[in-house]
């Protein structure tokens, strides 16, 4: 049977590869939240089997998530869309929120989304710690995991005084900055068991789904076929 220390070495690549977005992300764009804000339509009365207005979908491929989404043209469009909702920072929203454009429909969408939404959590709420760890001894990526511990530890007041609440609040809310990942993180640091952190990670990953769908399809539904 694997150690941790060993499937720890085995899981760093991915890691480190997703830190570096962490960190590109969280220090220089806020374009996700801009595609959550846009997804809503503001003038597509007429067009009723677009899921989001061209001004907003304009906007998403725009954001990060949007961009990402382009890189990965040649891919199916689940598939996009499931590694969009594993990537830090734009997680389930953006993946939604691409897969409202793309079309897929929703119980389809919300599926792929959760499902890859949830791929790094259990990595990231056993392993970060003895990984952080082992990174730290390096002279390269010593700054860099203290950077991150910072600013995902500078989030953590809710977190620290509610515990499973406030990590299924601070996953459920999709808000810059928020999530899965950062939420994991901050679990996995405070030392949060894991049969407590992982349900609440769960269901905050049900909230946020519930909110990112009333704004990638349910609202854009109501004005292409109601107004």
């Amino acid at each position: 049977m694997l150690t941790i220390k060993r499937t720890g070495r085995i899981m760093v690549l991915l890691l480190i590869m997703t830190f570096s977005v962490m960190i590109m992300t969280a220090c220089g764009s806020k374009a996700d939240e801009k595609a959550g804000n846009t997804a809503v339509s503001e003038g597509s009365a007429g067009t009723e089997n677009t899921a989001v207005s061209e001004q907003s979908e304009e906007e998403v491929n725009d954001s990060f998530a949007g961009k990402l989404a382009g890189k990965l043209s040649g891919l199916p469009d689940e598939l996009v869309c499931f590694i969009i909702s594993m990537v830090p920072v734009i997680e389930l929203r953006g993946g939604l929120i691409i897969a409202a454009i793309k079309g897929i429909p929703l119980f389809k969408a919300i599926g792929i989304c959760i499902a890859g939404n949830i791929v790094p959590v259990p990595f990231i709420l056993l392993l970060i710690t003895p990984i952080f760890t082992w990174l730290k001894k390096t002279k390269f990526f010593k700054p860099i995991v203290e950077k991150l511990e910072n600013k995902s530890m500078g989030k953590s007041e809710k977190i620290k005084k509610y515990e499973f609440i406030g990590l299924v609040l601070f996953v459920g809310i999709p808000l810059p900055g928020t999530g899965a990942w950062t939420g994991s993180l901050i679990a996995s640091l405070l030392n949060i068991k894991f049969k407590k952190a992982f349900p609440a990670v769960i269901l905050g990953l049900i909230m946020a789904t519930v909110i990112m769908c009333l704004l990638s399809y349910g609202i854009p539904w109501i004005i292409a076929n109601v107004f």
